[in-house]
């Protein structure tokens, strides 16, 4: 069978694997070509796509030869047979394997815009590529997936050479393959048109999956604070499992697009945001107000206590996520215990602003700082020795205060999400 493309693939894979409808199955693309095919694979069997990221460590004097390959969570997988081919020391081997992994974290960071992957903990991991020419790839994927928890692996293409398939089944729990032609050349001979597929395409179909996997609820509220009345951004998920409200900084307001971004990326894991003003227009043209803590924490715990008094949200466990001097207003409202505040995250804070309060937090707290923002991370260093909770200061490289270059904003959402999750 000669496949038009990857959707016509992808549709004809889908319809082979109907029988795993209903069951607790995530599909996961090889990107980049295989990520066409899931997507129309996970909608086939009405399943979740995310991507699962691996690397060829190719010879160093024949790229193209793969010696192994690397994947997510450090998973190495090395091919004996052409290792004992080649002559590679140690060293060299190191060099490659350092740079691939580093690209395996760059590319998963990327593909998923800063969200968590998805846990497969306990589930059918359905791998799915365009094609199995040497198998060391989709062999990397199975070990990476099985780390991370699978419960069963199941891999799945339209067309693989026999040799690779047949000796990926002591890797996979099950393998279906579509076409095993008798003689096999490569992938591509397979495919009326196979033309390379982008990052962003990439991106845009896993940007689409997410759209249809929360649905999400946005509404406008206004946050009365005993006749003062500020206004927010409320967004729930569906089935959300916490809330986290935000605590924006000097110059800023709710509709920071840094803090957009990170409010959008907890909303696909299923955490509710509420962004609100901490100040009006004509409390903001008063600097002082700025870098007043205790009124600015006086705002937050105020838009606390209306949101545990919210049918929407109020049986939510809550957290805080902070910027600027916004991060020592969360600290300073979290440290009351009344409010039960179970997770604070902070980015390009000024935590060091919460001064008295800090031997007082017990939230588990995150700090989150640009490695060029060198300044910032003495004062959050300072501040992190005072405090008496769980707490970690995480420094993203090449980042600063506004996390502005490429990537360090989806790395910041990624590090947040997590932090949440774990806690809410």
């Amino acid at each position: 069978m000669i496949f038009n493309n990857r959707i016509d693939a992808g549709r004809a894979l889908g319809e082979r694997l109907k029988y795993l409808q209903g069951q607790n199955v995530i599909v996961l693309g090889l990107p980049r070509g295989g990520v066409p095919v899931a997507h129309e694979v996970s909608k086939a069997i009405h399943a979740p796509l995310d991507v699962i990221v691996v690397r060829k460590l190719g010879v160093p004097t024949q790229p193209e030869l793969a010696m192994g390959a690397v994947g997510e969570g450090g998973a190495l997988f090395t091919n004996d047979e052409v290792l004992r081919m080649i002559q590679i020391s140690p060293e060299e081997f190191a060099t490659v394997q350092k740079r691939e992994e580093e690209e395996v974290k760059v590319r998963a960071l990327k593909f998923r815009g800063g969200r968590p992957s998805k846990s497969l903990k306990g589930r059918i991991a359905l791998i799915v590529d365009d094609g199995i020419a040497t198998g060391s790839t989709a062999q990397a994927a199975c070990k990476v997936a099985r780390a991370m928890g699978a419960g069963k692996i199941i891999l799945a293409v339209p067309v693989g050479s026999k040799e690779a398939t047949s000796a990926l089944k002591k890797d996979a729990d099950e393998l279906v393959c579509l076409e095993t032609p008798e003689y096999f050349f490569a992938v591509g001979e397979w495919y009326r048109d196979f033309a390379s597929v982008s990052d962003e395409e990439v991106i845009d179909l896993l940007r689409t999956e997410l759209t249809n996997d929360v649905a999400t609820k946005e509404e406008s509220v206004s946050i009365d604070l005993g006749g003062h009345a500020l206004p927010g951004q409320l967004t729930i998920p569906e089935h959300a499992t916490g809330l986290v409200i935000f605590a924006h900084g000097s110059g800023s307001s709710r509709l920071s697009p840094r803090n957009q971004f990170v409010a959008k990326a907890l909303n696909s894991i299923g955490l509710a945001t509420l962004l609100f003003d901490l100040l009006d227009p004509s409390e903001e043209s008063n600097r002082a107000n700025v870098f007043d803590i205790e009124f600015l924490a006086e705002r937050l715990t105020g838009a606390t206590l209306w949101a545990k008094r919210d049918s929407r949200v109020g049986a939510l466990s809550i957290g805080y996520f902070g910027a600027s001097t916004g991060a020592a207003a969360a600290l300073w409202a979290a440290s009351d215990p009344e409010l039960e505040i179970k997770a604070v995250v902070l980015r390009g804070g000024r935590p060091d602003l919460a001064g008295p309060k800090l031997s007082k937090v017990h939230t588990p707290t995150l700090l989150i700082v640009g490695g060029n923002d060198v300044e910032v991370i003495q004062l959050n260093q300072s501040a992190q020795e005072k405090l008496r909770c769980e707490n970690q200061l995480v420094i993203v490289p090449g980042a600063t205060h506004l996390f502005e270059e490429p990537e360090t904003l989806e790395r910041v959402a990624e590090l947040t999400g997590n932090w949440f999750l774990a806690r809410l």
